[in-house]
């Protein structure tokens, strides 16, 4: 059988990387493609909001390979690893993951990694879409301490949803239930050396498993396949209705190089106290005081079902009566959630209009739509679900 999807379409020569579960993708019938840190990321491969019901009532598999790592590791590889983030390292235990922030020295988020700590002086930053490999090397090089940065042959799938469970307990024993929130073990599945984590960009309860042998990805992915077949497991994209209905930020987009953890929502990812100095310390400690000029809300937009948005939506002030006026703000993401019957999103605007009940007027394809401001996330905001 043919693949369902064209490579040619968007890949010119050899520039591009495939992930070591490509092939599989294209046998599972892999309808679109994106590039994101240099790799092609599977998109769909069914309609989304068919996919996103898989997501909520069963188990999905992702490959996300292009969550590349930075691998940091040598004597000093805490204090380094400790300066790149405002998130204070010293409360991350050996086996434990922390979302973090990477900023500059400005302010602005560089990127927002899953990290692990593999050791004292060992760690993974998993990506989001932007060179930290670079970056860090960069800081690296008069910094004064002793660290090796790498991207070492780590590649992650995420398999997620209310069965997910049974999954990974198939494939790696009842230890894998133990697993508390964004903590991991170090296993093996027949010979195949992975990390598996307690993590996922999907708001439901989910792994993730980084596979630490890329001659050996298609082999995994069978194991995983097989292990679900009968709870109907299913290959999908990640699912942005989920993910903007869980609060989950996609950087590059809903924040970038442009903007501070303040204004996004992320002030707590800032731990000013600690002792240690940090990247972008002052900046941030200046922001603060201040406050941020403007804010990332979430936004309920009115009428019939959107689709998510492929550029940013001009917003304006005063509701409908007000869709003629000056762009005031934009839209970063937005979506049509199927289980709240409502178009939800995120728009960056002046502090003084992110107000709770704020009407706002957004121009999308099909028209101007009044927007209202509401609290984010959309659907558990104790994150109860992935916690379970």
């Amino acid at each position: 059988m043919p693949p369902t999807f064209d490579m040619s379409l968007i890949q010119r020569g050899a520039r591009l990387r495939r992930s070591p579960y490509f092939d599989a993708t294209l046998a599972a019938g892999c309808r679109s493609y994106t590039v994101y840190n240099h790799m092609f990321l599977p998109t769909r491969y069914d309609d989304l909001e068919a996919e996103y019901e898989k997501l909520l009532t069963g188990v999905t598999v992702w490959d996300v390979s292009v969550e590349r790592q930075v691998e940091i590791t040598g004597p000093d590889a805490f204090a380094f690893t400790n300066m790149l983030t405002p998130r204070d390292l010293a409360k991350c235990a050996v086996g434990q993951g922390k979302y973090v922030l990477i900023t500059a020295d400005d302010g602005g988020i560089v990127n927002d990694p899953v990290l692990l700590r593999l050791g004292e002086n060992h760690f993974w930053l998993a990506l989001a879409d932007s060179d930290v490999l670079l970056w860090a090397r960069g800081v690296a090089l008069n910094s004064g301490l002793d660290v090796n940065i790498c991207e070492p042959d780590v590649s992650p799938m995420q398999v997620q949803g209310p069965k997910s469970k049974e999954v990974v307990r198939r494939l790696f024993g009842d230890e894998v239930l133990a697993l508390r929130y964004y903590w991991f073990l170090e296993t093996e599945l027949d010979g195949i050396p992975v990390v598996v984590t307690r993590t996922g960009w999907s708001g439901e309860v989910g792994y993730e498993i980084y596979l630490r042998d890329g001659s050996r990805g298609v082999e995994l992915w069978d194991r995983v396949m097989d292990a679900g077949r009968d709870l109907g497991i299913t290959p999908t994209g990640p699912s942005d209705i989920r993910r903007v209905e869980a609060g989950i930020l996609n950087y590059g987009i809903d924040m970038t190089l442009d903007t501070n953890p303040y204004e996004v929502g992320l002030g707590w990812q800032v731990d000013q106290g600690q002792e240690a100095d940090f990247i972008g310390r002052e900046a941030l400690a200046r922001i603060a005081a201040e406050g941020p000029g403007r804010l990332l809300a979430g936004v309920e937009i009115a009428g019939a079902p959107l689709d998510l948005n492929m550029t940013r939506w001009p917003v304006r002030g005063g509701g409908t009566a007000g869709g003629n006026g000056e762009a005031i703000g934009f839209v970063t993401s937005a979506v049509y959630s199927p289980r709240l019957g409502r178009n939800i999103g995120y728009a960056m605007v002046p502090a003084g209009l992110a107000g709770m009940g704020t009407r706002l007027s957004v121009s999308t394809p099909k028209g101007e739509r009044e927007a209202t401001v509401v609290p984010r996330p959309f659907v558990d905001p104790e994150k109860e679900i992935p916690k379970s």
